[in-house]
């Protein structure tokens, strides 16, 4: 659903969308092609808007001569409670992640997304389990990159947990707060801790630093779940062949590395150090004359920009970093190219301001989605379906192959 979209539709609007009678639509209310819910204490159903037009785009004619439409980012594809996207930002399961980021830490956007209503998962006493493999892993792999160091060790991590297969939804929580004070050690080069995530990464990354604790804080818990992005659907995918937690939360993290997805933050950083160096307003007319994109700005959802980004650059404001970057920068690049500053810019920002080397974006990013990407590996473990999409076939007809290919 396009971000000036909104979630839900009154029955006329919905009609009016599908081109129907009410009559129609209830219709396909009862034959559950579109989702309705009351409002209030009144009699009058709302109608959920991603339903409607997703319902709208199958009944549209084709989008070319062949019959070929192009990949719909706005399209849905499956059911979750878990988050949406909204003109204000993500929800996660009903709360908007923005507010929840100005007081929330990332184990509570956690125990959110995980929709956990039993014992905290994350007790003091309920640490990762740590096999003499991992240590010895962890420790050959010290100066390796910390997404490498991540993936190696999580791989022997189910292997060393005897809980790792535990189908209750609090075993399955409290796998979830194993993995995530896993990867934190594992990014941060320390051992695990019970302490506050935000905490640790303030410790090992930026000690003495008086804000960093807060931005921290407030970075994780605005990235800790997009909905269906990228990792997170390569996640679904994995998790839907019955994989253990551990494992499906290795195809998220390799799929984030991508310069499309997570790897975006170093490239914007890259950037933002040109612009730091020299004329900001020079850079970006060089840039936008040869036809170059200026990494960090610009997302496929937020059309009107990122309120992540928004809420993330106000506190770096208040927190002192460079006015030329929060505030004279962002306005240049929008004012030449209409795109608005992303959570890559600031994220790019928030490490400069740290004094921090390009790379610990990813790192930072991939800590915060792994509460995410346990929510969705839970959820999708549930319904134990396979995801099995099909491809639409666009080669030569039967008989029509080329000579080389016989």
């Amino acid at each position: 659903m396009k971000n000036s979209e909104p979630l839900y539709l009154s029955a006329n609007e919905a009609a009016a969308e599908l081109a129907i009678s009410p009559a129609t639509l209830y219709a396909y209310v009862s034959r559950g092609l579109v989702r309705s819910e009351p409002v209030g204490d009144t009699r009058a159903r709302r109608y959920r808007a991603d339903d409607v037009r997703a319902l709208k785009n199958r009944r549209a004619p084709p989008g070319d001569a062949r019959g070929h439409k192009p990949f719909d980012a706005d399209m849905p594809v499956m059911d979750s409670a878990v988050a949406t996207i909204t003109d204000e930002g993500p929800l996660y399961r009903g709360v908007n992640a923005v507010s929840l980021s100005q007081s929330a830490t990332l184990e509570q956007a956690a125990t959110l997304l995980w929709d956990v209503s039993g014992s905290d998962p994350f007790s003091p006493t309920n640490m990762p389990v740590l096999s003499e493999a991992m240590r010895a892993v962890m420790s050959a792999t010290r100066n390796e990159t910390p997404m490498a160091r991540t993936v190696a060790v999580l791989a022997l991590a189910s292997d060393a947990d005897p809980r790792a297969y535990n189908l209750s939804q609090d075993g399955r929580t409290q796998i979830g707060a194993r993995i995530m004070r896993l990867i934190t050690a594992c990014i941060l080069n320390t051992a695990p801790s019970a302490d506050p995530i935000h905490r640790q990464m303030a410790r090992a990354w930026a000690p003495g630093h008086k804000h960093a604790e807060d931005l921290f804080r407030r970075a994780l818990v605005l990235l800790a779940d997009h909905e269906l992005n990228a990792s997170t659907f390569t996640l679904r995918c994995a998790a839907s062949t019955g994989l253990n937690l551990y494992d499906a939360v290795i195809a998220g993290l390799v799929a984030l590395k991508g310069p499309k997805h997570g790897g975006a933050g170093p490239m914007a950083a890259q950037m933002l150090e040109r612009l730091a160096e020299g004329d900001i307003a020079a850079l970006v007319r060089e840039r936008v004359s040869q036809g170059e994109l200026i990494p960090g700005f610009g997302h496929t959802v937020y059309k009107s920009g990122d309120p992540r980004a928004q809420e993330l650059l106000g506190a770096l404001h208040r927190a002192g970093a460079d006015k030329r970057l929060t505030i004279e920068a962002p306005l240049l690049i929008t004012e030449a190219t209409g795109l608005f500053p992303n959570i890559d810019f600031t994220l790019a920002l928030l490490m400069r301001m740290l004094g921090l080397s390009i790379g610990h974006e990813m790192s930072l990013f991939a800590v915060a989605r792994t509460a995410g990407w346990i929510a969705h590996g839970i959820e999708q473990l549930k319904t134990r379906g396979l995801i099995r999409p099909r491809a639409r076939y666009v080669g030569p007809p039967p008989g029509r192959a080329s000579a080389s290919n016989r």
